[in-house]
């Protein structure tokens, strides 16, 4: 055990530097020597010091603090900590994932960083007022979108909505069936959730579904549709056009807005929407939406 353990000396050194030090907080030889020691592997002041050498060859980034006593880290990494806790803080505030799936996702994020780091993480973990998922099927249902796009295969699901009793009920495809069968065409993040936009043949159109509604959903063995809409369709242009992605008619229209909400419209629209000036402080603005309900509103 002890000869295995020796041979792993430099790996368990790098774990060590990874999991204890940081830009911040480092170890002084002795401390290193003995938490090596601890899983077996005996290391002498010298040797330390080549081993940590060889592993700054290998790129790792570590530094000597002159402190009293002198200490090592390892001053960076893969990420820095301010992006881990932008990632953490992603995570914590997605609804489509469940409280577990969340605190899992944290807790991985973590080891990517300092025990510190993650020490920060675990006190930051609930976010207040969060409506969150309550089942993962969405994790299952982005991996077999994902490979019926790269097979070019269709999907086969069943839908669900929410009835007056707040029940589940399976919705009814075109033909009166509850299998839908559709070609998947782009995954979009849109108002906190997921949504799978798909080309639809009966209706010769595009339409999307909420990923956590879709059930039972399988990589079907039938070719995906190919046409020229497809291959040129733009999802950056089609989240423009929607709001709450509901679907309608797809038809111009001119808002008369006034120029203190511009932040508002371009947030919205981009910067290439189309405005022109009108009197006192307003502006036209010219823009593609589908016109459904929720825009209206």
């Amino acid at each position: 055990m002890a000869t295995t353990a020796q041979k792993l000396k430099l790996m368990y050194l790098a774990k060590l530097l990874e999991s204890e030090t940081d830009d911040e907080h480092g170890l002084t030889g002795p401390q290193i020597i003995q938490r090596l020691a601890e899983l077996g592997i005996a290391v002498e002041r010298k040797t330390l010091y080549r081993d940590l050498d060889c592993l700054r060859e290998f790129g790792y980034n570590i530094v000597k603090y002159q402190r009293s006593p002198i200490e090592y880290g390892l001053a960076s990494r893969e990420f820095q900590e301010s992006e881990l806790l932008l990632l953490a803080d992603a995570v914590q505030s997605s609804r489509f994932l469940t409280e577990r799936k969340s605190n899992a996702l944290v807790k991985a994020i973590g080891k990517l960083g300092s025990k510190y780091l993650a020490d920060d993480l675990r006190r930051n973990l609930h976010v207040e007022g969060r409506i969150r998922s309550q089942n993962e099927s969405v994790f299952y249902n982005i991996d077999a979108i994902q490979r019926a796009i790269s097979l070019r295969r269709k999907i086969e699901f069943r839908y669900f909505k929410y009835d007056e009793h707040k029940k589940r009920v399976t919705s009814k495809h075109g033909d009166g069936s509850e299998i839908y069968k559709e070609t998947p065409v782009q995954l979009a993040y849109m108002d906190d959730e997921y949504y799978l936009i798909v080309w639809n043949d009966k209706y010769a159109g595009f339409t999307h579904y909420r990923v956590d509604r879709m059930q039972n959903l399988e990589v079907s063995s039938e070719a995906a549709t190919r046409n020229d809409e497809i291959s040129s369709f733009d999802v950056a242009k089609h989240q423009q056009r929607v709001f709450g992605m509901f679907h309608g008619e797809s038809v111009g229209v001119t808002l008369l807005v006034r120029g203190s909400v511009m932040s508002a419209i371009v947030d919205r629209f981009g910067k290439d929407v189309e405005v022109l000036p009108a009197e006192d402080g307003w502006a036209r603005v010219y823009v593609t939406v589908m016109a459904a309900p929720t825009f209206y509103g």
